[in-house]
């Protein structure tokens, strides 16, 4: 029942990512005068929302490039590793088909693609801004000093590499918020989509490297 409930949790934050925050982009847009502030901070609020919410009970990943992080750090095997990603997945695709029943099944669902077919430089953008954030979130959740802020400091940080991602792949840091919308946009989202799943999810180990690295005197 426990690891139940923690896949539910994972599902559940998943969707309300996609809902609220690529709804933020469907709804408002990125060229409109501060919209990329606006759908910066969307994704940043509903990972604070849902760190407050879920994170007691399931540790509030919603990103497999999270999850694939604790795996590699030992912080979770790889039984709840495959239940956390099948359930974000299955969060994010439910997600993006509420935002085709609310906006229509043409509204691009916020989907990522590379600018300027850029495939390369956005293999790069991905992984490095992936590795940043979840960096923050391995450093953030290593002392229990840093619990009570630990829900704003991971948003923050999401809010932070969406500022530059968004003009040079939309900011994706995360599978499964890319996959959901794609399967529903079609067309380059779909075509791109490997770059979506593969970089952040390299930038997540790299990330858990590096803080096995940073931390190894606690180790």
């Amino acid at each position: 029942m426990r690891d139940l409930r923690k896949y539910v949790a994972e599902f559940i934050g998943t969707f309300v990512l996609v809902l609220v925050a690529c709804g933020t982009a469907v709804a408002i847009g990125c060229d409109v005068p501060g919209g990329y502030l606006a759908v910066a901070a969307a994704f940043g609020l509903v990972i604070v929302a849902m760190a407050y919410s879920i994170g007691n009970i399931s540790g509030c990943h919603i990103n497999p490039a999270v999850s694939i992080a604790m795996l590699v750090s030992k912080k979770m095997n790889v039984k709840d590793f495959l239940g956390y990603v099948i359930a974000q997945v299955l969060g994010a695709i439910a997600g993006a088909a509420m935002l085709g029943v609310i906006f229509g099944f043409d509204c691009g669902f916020g989907a990522n693609a590379v600018a300027d077919g850029k495939v390369g430089a956005g293999f790069l953008v991905e992984v490095v801004l992936t590795c940043i954030f979840v960096l923050t979130i391995l450093g953030v959740t290593s002392r229990e000093s840093f619990s009570k802020v630990a829900g704003l400091v991971i948003g923050g940080a999401l809010t932070l590499v969406h500022l530059l991602g968004i003009a040079l792949t939309g900011t994706s840091v995360n599978p499964a918020r890319s996959l959901g919308p794609a399967l529903f946009a079609g067309g380059k989202a779909f075509e791109q989509i490997w770059v979506f799943i593969l970089a952040p999810l390299v930038g997540g180990v790299l990330a858990a490297l590096i803080w096995k690295f940073l931390d190894k005197e606690e180790n």
